[in-house]
């Protein structure tokens, strides 16, 4: 049994002043410019620099603390982040301080890739290592992309979305990788099958997946097609109202309250598409217990020494 859970997410600012650290954080060893990371600023303002992962992070710990006692087993939950307060060496040393030997940790990203998986599990190392001697015992879960606690929860939203639009066509999204990437990962495939699952599950025949969020050099391949080129597509077939459906996250990134909610609303408007977003996991009492479970499980086997293997390279 561990003594504590770990939630492992990408982070974001927590005011105007912590934006542009944020991204600079973000694109370390990347080249990217000041220029590119001041237009992407401007989403954050909109929120007046607020990440609502922020939020949401903290939602999720308190229902998993909960959820936690609940079922007898009161360990504490900490929060580390890959790019912002509270960062990950400060709670690997915090769980130090503690006393605590062993924990599990769960990564906010159901899939599996290099970004999504493999660096986190290089991120925990790192932060162990800088701890020193005395850092706890950290075992990550493996992605949870092909949960029930999940798929179920996914299935329930995008039916009732159908229940409002029956005729709707249904986009599922997730965020776009470097082809390179994608290539030595599951994602894709994974990607795949959860949009299958949760499609049987809201009795959805008709779907497609389609990718967003991309940044680099537009001569760098990511995968495709883009979520709003695959909006435009829709007025052809007779279409004429859309269901989003952001599998690939399970909280209220800015890639879903800017990207879906934002840009692509403003695309479905102006080819004439009633536009609904289904809500991501967020702190759905399924989903939470499902957490929880796994947490408490077995310690999980530690993924392959090959697994989602990537190099990145300056964009």
């Amino acid at each position: 049994m561990p003594e504590a859970l770990l939630i492992v997410s990408f982070g974001g600012p927590g005011g105007p002043e912590e934006v542009m650290p944020f991204l600079r954080n973000v694109a370390r060893g990347r080249n990217i410019s000041d220029e590119r990371l001041a237009q992407v600023a401007e989403h954050y303002y909109l929120f007046d620099g607020i990440s609502p992962l922020n939020k949401a992070n903290r939602q999720l710990v308190a229902a998993l603390s909960s959820e936690l006692a609940k079922r007898g087993v009161p360990i504490p939950v900490y929060l580390g982040n890959r790019n912002a307060p509270p960062m990950l060496v400060d709670a690997v040393a915090q769980m130090s301080n503690d006393g605590i030997s062993e924990a599990v940790a769960c990564v906010t990203s159901a899939f599996g890739s290099y970004a999504g998986c493999r660096q986190y599990a290089e991120d925990i190392a790192q932060a162990r290592k800088a701890v020193g001697p005395r850092a706890s015992a950290i075992h990550k879960l493996p992605p949870f992309w092909n949960q029930e606690g999940f798929l179920a929860v996914m299935g329930q939203h995008l039916a009732a979305a159908l229940q409002q639009e029956p005729d709707a066509a249904v986009v599922f999204t997730a965020h776009s990788l470097p082809q390179t990437m994608a290539a030595t990962a599951p994602y894709a495939a994974q990607l795949y099958e959860a949009c299958s699952a949760v499609a049987e599950r809201a009795h959805c025949a008709n779907w497609r997946l389609a990718y967003q969020s991309r940044s680099g050099l537009p001569q760098v391949p990511w995968l495709e097609p883009d979520v709003c080129e695959e909006l435009e597509r829709l007025p052809a077939t007779g279409v004429e109202a859309v269901i989003l459906v952001p599998i690939g996250f399970v909280a209220d990134h800015m890639e879903v309250v800017y990207d879906l909610d934002i840009e692509a609303r403003k695309r479905a408007d102006s080819l004439g598409l009633r536009f609904q977003r289904v809500p991501t996991v967020g702190v759905h009492p399924t989903f939470v217990a499902m957490i929880a479970q796994l947490a408490i499980g077995s310690i999980p086997s530690p993924c392959p020494a090959h697994c989602c293997l990537y190099s990145p390279k300056p964009a």
